[in-house]
């Protein structure tokens, strides 16, 4: 059963040697923005255990109101030096890292991260409640923006990773772009779900320019939000693929398609979950993510829900018959760094139930 999840994947220019990402999770040790050696130690750990590509925790793009959190990673500046280490350690134990670049926009509250001072990034001034609360961004700022993660793009080509994960997803900076609620602009910025996908299509092409043809590029996508869990962008296939289309012509390589629990299905009428249909109506390849080996669905975990390992048997029927082709696994690879070879190896007796205590601990 599972013969296709330890098969190689090539996406673009890059042969993963199995199908198991590493899903981005925020551990806030990154003190004043800045990676440390623990940190690459964590990561060098589920590459010497042979995850197939790592995506790291969020990291920020130059712009100052970007982090919520002090602790976050920056990737930019001093920073850089430290990420190069990351690279090179976790290149030493053979395995694929990506940074994923992450805005928090409005999710970040005033006098929040690690400039207290620096206004929040938004579309429109306007929060998810609907309030307005500051002025909406000129047009030379949003350009700003999309500079901010070209940039960050750029040095992750200099300092080798493997490819690049864009966050549009959960509620930050580029899915409140998506977002009817806090998108009020009318310039080409707003409008219907498919001009209000523009922002996120300039950041993909501004990336695109600047680490060349050949790098993998990934961006996260949600229908939920961490402000509405009920949220959603599209609500028939034929909107999510209009809305999709802009990114394949943009020029994005996979899409990474979150949902709370991957086993639900994203219409009715099909069992298709969102990287499913993602992949039926693109053709681009697709990550599926959400309560992977676990019974507990992660949001709870932030509340203290502990979660027993479950059966990767749907999991496995549904990447056989080519629903998606990537899997990102979070909470049971930051309990377990030997995750991927235990269910490899058929070590399932040694799996570990995930615990709070787990996001203490750069284990």
């Amino acid at each position: 059963m599972t013969d296709t999840l330890f098969s190689p994947f090539t996406l673009k220019n890059l042969t993963l040697p199995n199908r198991i990402v590493m899903a981005p999770m925020t551990r806030s040790f990154a003190k004043g923005g800045m990676p440390n050696k623990d940190i690459a130690e964590y990561y060098a750990r589920r590459a010497k255990n042979e995850v197939g590509l790592i995506l790291t925790e969020g990291t920020h793009p130059e712009r100052p109101g970007a982090g919520n959190d002090p602790n976050t990673p920056f990737f930019y500046g001093d920073a850089l030096a430290e990420w190069k280490h990351i690279v090179g350690r976790v290149k030493e134990e053979g395995g694929l890292i990506a940074p994923q670049l992450w805005h928090t926009g409005y999710m970040r509250k005033p006098g929040a991260g690690h400039f207290p001072d620096a206004k929040s990034d938004s579309p429109s001034g306007v929060t998810h409640t609907g309030a307005k609360v500051a002025d909406e961004p000129s047009e030379s700022e949003v350009a700003d923006m999309v500079d901010s993660f070209a940039r960050s793009a750029g040095y992750a080509k200099e300092l080798g990773f493997d490819a690049i994960e864009i966050h549009g997803a959960h509620g930050y900076l580029i899915d409140q772009f998506f977002w009817d609620v806090m998108n009020k602009r009318e310039d080409r910025y707003g409008g219907g779900l498919v001009e209000r996908a523009t922002f996120a299509g300039e950041i993909i092409k501004a990336c695109r320019k600047a680490v060349g043809p050949d790098m993998p590029l990934i961006i996260r996508l949600s229908q939920w939000k961490q402000q509405d869990f009920s949220q959603r962008l599209a609500h028939t296939p034929d909107e999510l693929g209009a809305f999709l289309q802009v990114f394949a012509d943009a020029g994005i390589d996979c899409l990474h398609c979150s949902q709370r629990r991957f086993w639900e299905p994203e219409f009715e009428g099909s069992d298709l979950n969102f990287a499913g249909w993602a992949k039926k109506l693109t053709g681009l390849p697709t990550i599926t993510v959400g309560s992977v080996g676990l019974t507990g669905e992660f949001v709870a975990a932030y509340s203290g829900e502990s979660s027993k390992p479950a059966s990767l048997d749907k999991l496995n029927e549904r990447l056989d018959r080519g629903d998606f082709d990537l899997v990102a696994v979070g909470r049971a690879l930051l309990q377990d760094p030997e995750w991927v070879l235990k269910i490899k190896h058929g070590r399932e007796d040694e799996l570990q139930d995930y615990t709070k205590e787990a996001l203490a601990t750069l284990y």
